[in-house]
């Protein structure tokens, strides 16, 4: 499972000029679904979010997590996270989950989020999306599962 994590003052996302999520500050997230993800992956995953010390104290320093601050999360699949781009010009997308596969996985992936205790707004599984957000930092963090699973 795949993740960029983006800390926002907020963020939106709409399908069809319709708002089918937002949020005020916390984090926007594109999460990426891979064929060998399971809901351990989820799992994990949002643990790892919902505790990633990036938000500043009062000297300034990342040393607080959206747990700490009470942040809210906008969850937006993204296949194409997923993306080879190590041959050509086009990028493949062989490593993304299914959708029949993929949708549960970030299901429940939102569904560890809320909890723990967060917030979470979503975009559509599956839609053409327009995600706006206001970035804070900028602090834009690239998270992957199979990078945890190589050091244990």
């Amino acid at each position: 499972m795949k993740a960029v994590f983006q800390r926002v003052y907020n963020a939106s996302v709409t399908v069809d000029g319709r708002t089918t999520g937002s949020i005020g500050a916390g984090a926007l997230i594109l999460l990426g679904v891979l064929r060998e993800d399971t809901e351990a992956h989820a799992a994990l995953m949002a643990q790892k979010i919902a505790n990633l010390r990036v938000f500043t104290d009062d000297q300034d320093k990342m040393n607080l997590s959206l747990l700490d601050i009470g942040g809210e999360a906008l969850v937006v699949s993204n296949f194409t996270l997923a993306a080879n781009c190590s041959h050509g010009r086009r990028p493949e997308f062989f490593a993304a989950a299914r959708p029949e596969q993929a949708e549960p996985l970030y299901e429940r992936f939102m569904d560890e989020l809320r909890a723990l205790g967060i917030r979470v707004a979503s975009g559509e599984f599956g839609a053409d999306m327009t995600v706006n957000m206001n970035g804070e930092g900028p602090v834009t963090i690239l998270l992957d599962t199979a990078d945890w699973e190589k050091k244990t």
